[in-house]
């Protein structure tokens, strides 16, 4: 059980969920698994379609376009958001740079919660809504 909540806690950093409540993100996080990687392993590849979304829980990552080092990224990070809603490709290759642990949480496992439960889907696209408008200079 303590898994869990740990998982939710992990998830209540992310910005699209930073809306919901502690339930909300528990009922998310039950849909959510522990990944492993190796250092050098790739967890996403840039150009692949869909996959999972992320959140490291532990370790760093590299963030690579080509073979390019763009950015890193550690313990509370996310990426692949966009997967969750639109399964295009990954424009960035995620690369462990130590072990790392994540969660992963499916587009399907994701959008089935979005489709069952309106007001986790109300406050994700109230977030995302937010945020549009601020990439957007208008407030």
């Amino acid at each position: 059980m303590a898994a869990k909540t740990n998982s939710a806690d992990v998830l209540s950093a992310v910005p699209i969920f930073s809306g919901l409540s502690k339930g909300d993100l528990k009922h998310i996080a039950g849909e959510a698994r522990e990944e492993l990687y190796s250092p050098g392993q790739d967890i996403v590849s840039e150009g692949q379609s869909g996959g999972p979304f992320f959140v490291v829980t532990e370790g760093r990552v590299d963030i690579l376009q080509g073979e390019k080092k763009i950015a890193e990224q550690g313990p509370g990070s996310a990426f692949g958001e966009r997967s969750l809603f639109e399964g295009g490709t990954r424009t960035a290759t995620v690369r462990a740079q130590t072990h790392v642990k994540a969660l992963a949480i499916t587009s399907w496992n994701f959008l089935a919660i979005l489709q069952d439960n309106w007001e986790i889907t109300k406050k994700i696209l109230a977030e995302m809504s937010r945020r549009l408008s601020e990439a957007e200079g208008s407030h």
